[in-house]
């Protein structure tokens, strides 16, 4: 089912697939001259934390993690960016270096936008320079409830609402009443949602006892994204 109306997606998912859709002919010509294409394998890293930003990544197909890593070598998840959303422009848009790492979870393909096309189409478009900003603003609000989300949310609050924001990433070809399969480990999951392997396998063993999930080995299908919505303790 869909949740317009009954969850603010909006609220937690950032909204960069919508800066190149319907870009001006000319300014497109601009971005994408020079672009390549290159299919990263499951797991592949794109850029690292630190690293020099020589340009912009656009994800034509598949899923990407963008996360941190403490002193432990912890990772933190932070965001998953899906199909048709930019990732690194930040770093170049503040002439600094990444200030995460970003990895595929599922093998996808990957466009690469030299640094140089990117500035330049800037320096053209003002309809790119509109929506990166206003992106950059929503892309601060989500940022601002995810802290929230740590700070107040119980464990089991957090991966429901993980599990209600991450089924609509994976919605392909979506008709009402079909199923929608998360396709994600359970340590990128405990990452997300900021816990233990053990606790999101067993809160996972609960919430399937409720009739809520369903798993298939790494698979999770959301049966009732409503049970959903009311254990995420949303207001």
């Amino acid at each position: 089912m869909s949740i317009k109306g009954i969850f603010p997606i909006d609220k937690w998912d950032f909204e960069s697939e919508s800066i190149l859709e319907d870009l001006p002919v000319s300014d497109l010509e601009i971005l994408m001259s020079r672009k390549s294409e290159q299919v990263y394998k499951k797991g592949e890293i794109i850029f690292r934390e630190g690293g020099y930003p020589s340009g912009i990544f656009y994800i034509v197909n598949g899923k990407v993690k963008k996360y941190k890593v403490d002193l432990e070598g912890k990772e933190q998840i932070i965001y998953v960016a899906n199909t048709g959303e930019l990732l690194g422009y930040h770093a170049i848009l503040a002439a600094d270096n990444y200030p995460d790492s970003a990895a595929v979870l599922e093998e996808s393909t990957i466009a690469f936008i030299p640094k140089e096309d990117f500035l330049e189409a800037i320096k053209q478009s003002d309809v790119l320079n509109r929506r990166l900003l206003k992106t950059l603003s929503h892309e601060f609000a989500v940022m601002a409830n995810s802290l929230t989300l740590f700070a107040q949310k119980s464990v089991r609050e957090r991966l429901a609402l993980q599990l209600i924001v991450i089924r609509e990433k994976y919605k392909v070809n979506f008709e009402p009443g079909m199923p929608v399969e998360i396709n994600m480990s359970r340590d990128d999951l405990a990452s997300l949602v900021g816990t233990a392997r053990e606790n999101v396998v067993r809160m996972l063993s609960e919430f399937k006892a409720e009739g809520t999930v369903e798993t298939k080995g790494r698979k999770i299908i959301v049966l009732d994204v409503k049970k959903l919505i009311k254990i995420a303790n949303y207001r």
